[in-house]
């Protein structure tokens, strides 16, 4: 009889054995494998990590890994081709555009936070940042602290408006009003260039990008300390770890070789941007840690 039940019980996990392993496929991978496409959310102005270019086009250091992360897809799922689709988000609708399926990758300015797991998931981070003020340069300040009468405005949703509401709560900093909300880089840069506001609060990577990008660069300044800091990876559906592995492992290969550094210097040393922002030693012994063997 046990002999009959250990036979029987083999032939049942035979059986479920594919059925086990294809459930550990995520739906990114099946769907990608179906489509011969990969779709990939971007922003419009987080220069130069996810922006649109003179044609019109997505660009910049996030968008670049994101190809090659597509590509590295085809290769997987041995696909003789792979269309690369992108779709615009904001702060407001990539998590929901994601968690939706409408797109595969969000390739842009995105902190990885424990809340946000709680919804998505992140490959290994690519960028560290923080949150600093963009200001003119004619307005005397210079730090946090120096808002006292002053407005703020901040993108809806992200951290760095939260880490701003935390820093004025705590150090009781007497700012003019509420911290006014907006939806994108563009709407807060709009209220800072006719007055409606007198700081940006964002990543002081993003800042630059907007300082570099505007009518006057030289009217402009990124100002204070970091109070708070800010690692950035790409969002991924959950629940899709062989989508996650082809993204970590093109992560890995891209810092093994090399190219990863090359693709930082294009978008972030003086050139198409106008942006000097070296490699931080910080950065640097993050990639070491992420360039996994295979």
């Amino acid at each position: 009889m046990k002999r009959v039940l250990a036979i029987a019980l083999g032939f049942v996990v035979f059986n479920l054995a594919p059925h086990l392993a294809s459930a550990q496929d995520g739906p990114v991978m099946k769907r990608i494998a179906e489509t011969k496409s990969v779709t990939i959310g971007h922003r419009d102005a987080s220069v130069p990590l996810s922006f649109l270019g003179a044609d019109g086009k997505a660009q910049g250091y996030s968008i670049d890994i994101c190809v090659k992360i597509a590509e590295a897809a085809k290769e997987e799922l041995k696909l003789d081709k792979i269309e690369i689709k992108y779709v615009p988000l904001t702060p407001q609708t990539r998590i929901p555009l994601l968690t939706a399926g409408t797109v595969d990758i969000i390739c842009e300015s995105s902190t990885h936070t424990i809340g946000r797991e709680r919804q998505i998931a992140f490959l290994n981070t690519t960028f560290l940042t923080g949150s600093k003020l963009l200001v003119r340069k004619s307005s005397g300040i210079k730090k946090i602290e120096d808002m006292k009468d002053k407005v703020l405005v901040a993108v809806l949703g992200t951290t760095n408006e939260k880490a701003a509401q935390v820093e004025v709560d705590s150090k009781k900093i007497a700012i003019k009003g509420e911290i006014i909300k907006v939806k994108d880089h563009s709407q807060a840069m709009l209220n800072l260039e006719q007055g409606r506001a007198d700081a940006y609060v964002s990543d002081d990577v993003v800042l630059f990008g907007l300082k570099s990008a505007s009518k006057n660069p030289d009217e402009w300044e990124v100002v204070g300390p970091y109070f708070s800091y800010d690692p950035y990876g790409m969002m991924i559906p959950r629940n899709n770890d062989d989508w996650r592995l082809v993204g970590n492992k093109t992560i890995a290969k891209l810092i093994q070789t090399g190219e990863m550094v090359a693709i930082y210097k294009k978008w972030f040393e003086p050139g198409p941007t106008k942006i000097n922002y070296p490699l931080s030693d910080r950065l640097k012994e993050n990639f070491e840690l992420i360039a996994l063997p295979d």
